[in-house]
């Protein structure tokens, strides 16, 4: 087969610049799809054909590959064997068993034509295997590692990143779901595998991996990189919080304020990186009680309670500080068990358990009855009343009233039969409840009630006001005129209370007949002439 060399290798070099692939490589696979396009049209499927192509003058050469077996009986398969004697007949000098015979065969006519529409495909195919070769070769070692790429497409909600000559791909949870992606946007991602057995990308690349932020602060902060300050631990919520515990390796080096920077420049670069993600940095330590208090940061813990075989840590809070402790949604505490890696436990303080549980438990006139716990609701089993008490609903009140936030909690109970065990829970409650007393019983305390403190002031009202008139002198009263409005408004009061109660008419009726006022008036008038009468400049001074 004859073509034109210098097209040839143009062709060649063309590929290879395209596809980044080495000539060599490329040249390989165009030998291996003229061999098979000569077994297809020309040959034995079972034959081994080999082709072998000069670049330089463009010729193809074309051989047949047998072994050598020493007797005719030991053919198995006259397409891929021949014996000595054979292989002598057609030229072999010194054929020996074992051996490899290789036979020339000359490309019948027509061949170039036939065996470029049967290579096609093969070429293209393996043109593609050629490239995942060189991809898994390139990136097998480098898992874990930051690279900048370039958005090329995005499918539906894949998102294909071109990282160098490969392309990556980055599925809806390696994404921060607060994000936007557009063709051609710039990003800092991280691979986290190669797949090299994957049809599509071979590279799952990720930006919400909790390694992602510990790549972006040894980046940044290059006392990480140097070993001075270490990571020890990070828990992340993409897009929403992350927590890091680092430590010093080195005295005298504050870990935490290292990470933060001057004025925090470098945890805001880093924020700025992850779409204003909010970053905790809390500092480790060997000791698993400060650990945790520093992960639960900013709540103030009263105590914890380490088990050991568990794992888990039973932490007391004051009231005030239980919702800081659990976050919104429970995402302080979780992170904080994610990075401890203790199974947290968030309760009240001993005290305030104590305050609730008697408060809980007194019965008053309001109807006011002691909790009632799942486990004696009717028709909760034993293993229904504790997956309720390990979501933190011990009581029928509490289940009465659980939000569905809390109820999601509840494991290993279907949603229809939460439902049914909120209503009995319901029914307990109510039935539980005592009812407040009647309206009709109250009445004749209150009628009691209301009827004392009026009959007080019309009796010990008079004497009071007899006092102040007859004993305070005139003189005196003169001097505050402006009492005079109080005086005369006391006794209209008098008057009316007893009119309503219509009881003592008589002494509605003497009330009015007492006229103290008359000599405070006079002197009233008295002090007005004694004052219109100072106009004298000598009475003055």
């Amino acid at each position: 087969m004859d073509i034109n060399p210098k097209q040839f290798m143009e062709a060649i070099e063309q590929i290879a610049e395209e596809r980044k692939i080495p000539k060599e490589r490329i040249l390989e696979t165009v030998e291996a799809a003229i061999a098979a396009a000569y077994r297809k049209d020309f040959g034995h499927p079972e034959q081994h054909v080999r082709a072998k192509l000069n670049p330089e003058t463009g010729e193809t050469e074309l051989y047949l590959v047998y072994d050598i077996v020493a007797k005719k009986d030991d053919v198995e398969n006259e397409h891929t064997q021949i014996t000595v004697a054979e292989a002598k007949k057609k030229g072999a000098k010194t054929p020996k068993t074992g051996e490899e015979y290789v036979e020339k065969v000359k490309p019948p006519e027509g061949f170039g034509r036939i065996a470029a529409q049967t290579a096609k495909q093969v070429i293209i195919q393996r043109i593609r295997e050629v490239e995942r070769e060189i991809v898994r070769d390139e990136f097998s070692d480098r898992t874990g590692e930051l690279m900048t790429g370039s958005v090329q497409r995005i499918e539906g909600r894949n998102v294909f990143v071109e990282v160098g000559r490969a392309i990556g791909v980055m599925g809806p949870d390696d994404q921060i779901q607060s994000e936007r992606y557009y063709i051609g946007q710039r990003l800092r991602v991280m691979l986290k595998e190669v797949d090299p057995e994957g049809r599509g990308a071979q590279l799952i690349l990720t930006r919400s991996h909790p390694d992602f932020v510990r790549r972006l602060f040894e980046l940044e902060v290059p006392e990480i990189h140097a070993g001075t300050v270490e990571i020890k631990s990070v828990a992340r919520e993409a897009g929403v919080r992350s927590k890091v515990a680092v430590a010093s390796n080195q005295e005298g080096v504050d870990p935490v304020g290292t990470c933060v920077g001057q004025r925090g420049t470098r945890v805001q670069a880093i924020m700025a990186e992850l779409g204003e993600e909010k970053i905790d940095i809390v500092l480790f330590d060997e000791d698993d009680v400060t650990y945790i208090t520093n992960a639960l940061s900013p709540a103030k813990i009263s105590k914890i309670t380490l088990d050991k075989k568990t794992d888990t840590a039973s932490i007391n809070v004051a009231d005030d500080q239980l919702s800081l402790a659990i976050g919104r949604g429970g995402q302080n505490v979780r992170l904080a068990g994610e990075l401890t890696g203790w199974q947290l436990d968030i309760e009240k303080s001993d005290s305030q358990k104590k305050a609730e549980a008697e408060a809980a438990t007194s019965d008053d006139e309001s109807g006011v009855v002691a909790s009632i716990p799942m486990a004696k609701v009717e028709g909760v089993t034993e293993d229904e009343a504790k997956a309720f008490d390990a979501a933190k609903i011990g009581t029928a009140q509490h289940a009465a009233a659980a939000s569905d936030e809390e109820l999601a909690k509840v494991e290993g109970v279907e949603d229809e039969r939460k439902k049914e065990i909120l209503q009995a829970a319901a029914q307990a409650v109510s039935e539980s409840i005592e009812p407040e007393p009647t309206q009709a019983a109250e009445e004749p305390k209150k009628e009691e009630a209301s009827e004392e403190p009026k009959e007080e002031p019309a009796e010990a009202e008079e004497p009071e006001k007899e006092a102040e008139v007859t004993e305070e002198p005139a003189e005196e009263k003169a001097k505050k005129p402006a009492e005079e409005p109080k005086e005369e408004a006391k006794p209209a009061k008098t008057t009316e209370g007893p009119a309503k109660t219509d009881e003592k008419p008589d002494e509605a009726k003497d009330v009015p007949e007492e006229k103290p006022e008359e000599p405070a008036k006079e002197a009233g008038d008295d002090s007005k002439d004694e004052s219109s009468d100072s106009d004298d400049p000598g009475d003055s001074k």
